[in-house]
């Protein structure tokens, strides 16, 4: 029989972005005492691995990526005994908790950077990537990198007339890694946190740690923006300042402190960009570099047989065992997943069992259970520093963006969550002002509306959830894919299953078409199974027309006893909801 994999390649990830999430003392901010009440929720539902959004001492010029303090809490989300109280709260469920870790840069507001810009000669000046500009008078930039954003990534310093480099956003500067101080001190960082109990951590803009001493310009580029499978654009390649080997090297070095943590093991994500040959190479030759990357080819694969087939055969191809591929339909910067089908219910249950039966770690966005849509705003009105950034563009820029996967504003896809039909959706006392407007939607979208009708969206996450908890096959196994002639090549079929427990085998078909596939199912008699189209689960009939952008399972006897049993009653889950 298999052994059993880490946690970590078995574990179903649910991302929350604190600020959205629930707020628990009426100031419109969501908080840390938000998320402890809804942890009998999270349970509920099925998910197992928390990664919160950057809750740490902040400007909030970027909302947390912005760190001025990564010892500090932020008092929008409360404070360290709050902290303290959700670690050992997730742990008391059997759950886990990831932190997201910005690396690479600091917040301007940083103490240390605050010192770096006194002077020429400040002592903490070389922790951040200081340049005399081109020209006579030094007020040309040092090179042509740009940020990952567009435009020049270096900013004059008047006070010192020098330049200093940001990948991303002008208040954010680069941490410059070349000096061992920087890197001791940010290890030691993740050495706190971990010693804190937390389990992992979720790397931001990992790719831009290391930049190339030799300052030369990036090549050229015919590409005008990037895109998931090729970080360059903005018409250059960023050949000097992201995917530089001593980034990779990190990736060992960081990988050797966080294994130092045994009891348990915890692991590292990536969010890196690049084709699956570049992203792999992240996680090292021998496995020993980053446990997981976010492969964010899942965010704009077309939704067809042959296209998604082609998809997940790449990544069984570029992650095979011990690797381990992602499967990610949204997060805190793209577009959430119900607008790639166009608001179909039925599209969305089809692509969360895909999310959640195929080989791989699924990351699930808040609100993705319940279908919540994107909050369209005009830039002018957007909080968002990068809203602010395009503010001017024509709106047929921002729509070219959008539908590659962009979001210019942010701040659509990080709109409250969407609890109930109150006049705050229940994301915060109906006195309260949130901190973005609530969805017009939330009468007919939040999670009380759907928790009262087994069919819906809400209960196919919960079935499917609790299916990949009960089988083994969906956790640890292997995927090999059916051979059935008569499918039509819509319809993609895999088998996962364990080594030397050919009994527990899952079968999957996803219909990826708008019509009916009729399926034999002769061979799977006294073995049961559940379909996505109307929430049926029970033994496997012998006929069974697939429907139409439909999904059917089919699992052994035993398995079918526990994704039944106890807490998946609608009274129990609505009885969670109270938190």
């Amino acid at each position: 029989m298999q052994t059993q994999g880490p946690w970590w390649k078995r574990t179903t990830t649910y991302q929350i972005y604190p600020r959205s999430f629930s707020d628990a003392n009426g100031d419109g901010i969501g908080d840390l005492r938000g998320v402890i009440d809804k942890l009998d929720y999270l349970q509920a539902l099925g998910v197992e691995t928390l990664w919160l959004s950057p809750f740490f001492q902040s400007p909030q010029a970027d909302f947390g990526y912005d760190i001025s303090d990564h010892y500090a809490i932020a008092a929008e989300y409360g404070s360290l005994t709050d902290v303290r109280e959700l670690i050992d709260r997730v742990h008391a469920r059997g759950m886990k908790i990831v932190l997201d870790m910005v690396l690479n840069h600091t917040s301007s507001a940083h103490p240390w950077f605050l010192a770096s810009q006194r002077s020429r000669d400040a002592p903490m000046r070389d922790w951040y990537i200081w340049r005399d500009g081109k020209e006579p008078d030094g007020k040309a930039p040092p090179n042509n990198w740009r940020s990952m954003l567009g435009g020049s990534g270096w900013h004059y310093a008047p006070a010192t007339g020098q330049w200093f480099f940001a990948s991303f956003l002008g208040f954010q500067p680069d941490l410059n890694y070349r000096n061992p101080a920087v890197k001791t001190a940010m290890l030691d960082v993740v050495r706190h946190w971990l010693a804190a109990g937390i389990d992992g951590l979720r790397l931001d803009i990992f790719n831009a740690i290391f930049k190339d001493e030799s300052f030369a310009d990036n090549p050229f580029s015919w590409r005008p923006a990037p895109s998931e499978s090729n970080p360059h654009g903005f018409f250059q390649r960023h050949v000097h300042t992201i995917d530089h080997p001593d980034t990779l090297a990190f990736a060992r070095e960081l990988r050797a402190v966080v294994d130092g943590f045994t009891d348990p093991p915890r692991f590292l994500v990536g969010e890196v960009f690049g084709n699956a040959e570049t992203l792999k190479r992240y996680c090292g030759e021998a496995a020993d570099g980053l446990h997981l990357v976010f492969l964010f080819e899942t965010l704009s694969a077309r939704l067809r047989g042959h296209a998604v087939r082609e998809m997940i055969r790449g990544f069984e191809d570029a992650f095979p065992e011990p690797f381990s591929p992602t499967f990610v339909l949204g997060n805190h910067d793209r577009p959430r997943s119900i607008h790639r089908v166009k608001g179909d219910r039925e599209r969305a249950k089809l692509l969360a069992a895909l999310q959640l039966t195929v080989r791989g770690v699924p990351f699930i966005y808040y609100g993705e259970e319940i279908g919540m849509p994107n909050h369209d705003m005009p830039l002018h009105e957007g909080l968002d520093p990068v809203a602010a950034r395009f503010r001017l563009i024509p709106q047929w820029m921002v729509g070219w963006f959008r539908r590659r996967g962009i979001l210019l504003n942010r701040d659509e896809c990080r709109s409250p969550m969407l609890w109930n039909a109150a006049r705050n959706a229940g994301f915060a006392p109906d006195k309260a002002t949130p901190w973005l407007p609530i969805h017009p939607d939330s009468p007919a979208t939040n999670v009380a509306a759907q928790a009262a009708h087994p069919d819906s969206l809400l209960w196919c996450y919960r079935h499917l959830l609790a299916l990949r908890r009960a089988e083994p096959a969906l956790q640890d196994g292997a995927l090999s894919w059916l051979e059935m002639p008569t499918l039509p090549d819509d319809v993609v079929a895999y088998r996962r299953s364990l080594a030397g427990v050919a009994d527990h085998a899952v079968d999957v078909f996803l219909n990826f078409s708008n019509r009916e596939v009729a399926l034999d199912l002769h061979a799977y008699a006294g073995r049961s199974c559940y379909a996505t189209r109307r929430g049926e689960h029970g033994p496997v009939p012998n006929a069974r027309a697939l429907g139409a952008w439909e999904a059917m399972i089919i699992f052994d006897a035993e398995t079918a006893q526990k994704h039944e049993g106890p807490g998946v009653s609608s009274e129990a889950f609505a009885d969670s909801l109270d938190g």
